[in-house]
């Protein structure tokens, strides 16, 4: 069982990185629209960009895992 220090730890990894990735998304949203609206040939990179702060969410989580876990 994690100590109460790693518990902690875990929630505010897992927790900071999925208000990070909320608040990106929230940014780049409206922008790839407004992207996509006037050239719908951009479809590649805004999956990209929209894609890419995901990767916050799942390094939180691991960073999340390995506390509780060591």
């Amino acid at each position: 069982m994690a100590s109460l220090e790693a518990s902690v730890g875990a929630a505010i990894a897992f927790s900071f990185g999925s208000i990070g990735t909320a608040y990106a998304q929230s940014k780049i949203g409206p922008a790839i629209a407004g992207t996509l609206a006037e050239n719908p040939d951009m479809v590649g990179p805004a999956v990209i960009l929209v894609a890419l702060p995901e990767t916050l969410v799942i390094l939180g989580f691991v960073v999340a895992a390995m506390l509780i876990i060591m």
